[in-house]
């Protein structure tokens, strides 16, 4: 987990931008961690303990501030959906699309997650949708901390929808849960269709598959029918949709299910 994979190290620190305003809130997000010099076999063992209790304590205290995030978008009736992918999927373009085609009819409020740079956050600011970009710095995902943070700076209002573009990664975002409403794992055209049986997880935690760049097809070796298949063999419930962010093609079913579950 983030423990061994070096997102623990806290010399870069997390920060908040929200646009629109003259804001710049850095906070510094420590999992817990420990130093074990030992070499010999029971120290071995031992810091092996140690780095499984730590994770066990970063989950168990993610997972009750989740629940206190849930109830809050509960209580305001805020849907909230956690876009997870692999860097390069179209995320942000299918996001930007979502935005401009329905902002009319979904009052939209944005959560971005990058380890650095403004450019997903500037790009959904230009959509007049309120959106704050959360910069990671080390850390490969967003935590329920990091969101409960967000939501107060952002000033979410009632009954509306709130999308959270987590960073680009299929491994740690499948631990944390947000407290979100769904979870939406995304896969592109130009990536394997064995991503679902290579990165389980992920796929076994989410709601929703979605398929982009279909537009793509005739040029790439990509089987929609077997990334389907694999899927399905991690997660039974999981529903598809297979679209174009670019060309619009498959987008108004989408764009039904996003208005079927709108407050």
């Amino acid at each position: 987990m983030c423990y061994t994979c070096g997102c623990d190290q806290t010399d870069n620190p997390v920060t908040f931008k929200k646009l629109g305003k003259e804001n710049d809130h850095s906070h510094d997000h420590k999992h817990p961690h420990t130093h074990d010099h030992g070499h010999d076999d029971h120290n071995h063992e031992h810091s092996h303990s140690k780095v499984i209790q730590i994770e066990q304590d970063v989950l168990n205290t993610n997972n009750l501030l989740a629940q206190r995030n849930r109830g809050y978008f509960e209580a305001k009736n805020i849907v909230t959906l956690n876009m997870v992918s692999s860097p390069g999927s179209g995320k942000t373009t299918l996001l930007e699309k979502t935005i401009t085609d329905l902002k009319k009819e979904i009052a939209f409020f944005v959560i971005e997650g990058d380890q650095q740079t403004m450019n997903d956050a500037n790009r959904i600011n230009a959509t007049s949708t309120p959106v704050i970009q959360i910069n990671t710095g080390n850390r490969c995902h967003l935590d329920a901390d990091m969101i409960n943070r967000a939501v107060k700076e952002l000033e979410i209002a009632n009954n509306s929808m709130l999308v959270i573009e987590n960073v680009g990664n299929l491994i740690c975002p499948s631990l944390f849960d947000l407290g979100e409403t769904y979870r939406i794992v995304i896969i592109s055209v130009t990536e394997g269709d064995d991503k679902p049986i290579k990165y389980p997880n992920i796929f076994h935690t989410s709601d929703i598959c979605i398929i982009n760049k279909i537009d793509l097809l005739p040029y790439v070796e990509f089987n929609v029918d077997k990334a389907k298949k694999y899927a399905l063999q991690v997660n039974h419930h999981i529903q598809f949709f297979e679209l174009s962010a670019k060309s619009g093609e498959g987008m108004n079913k989408w764009y039904e299910w996003l208005k079927g579950i709108k407050v």
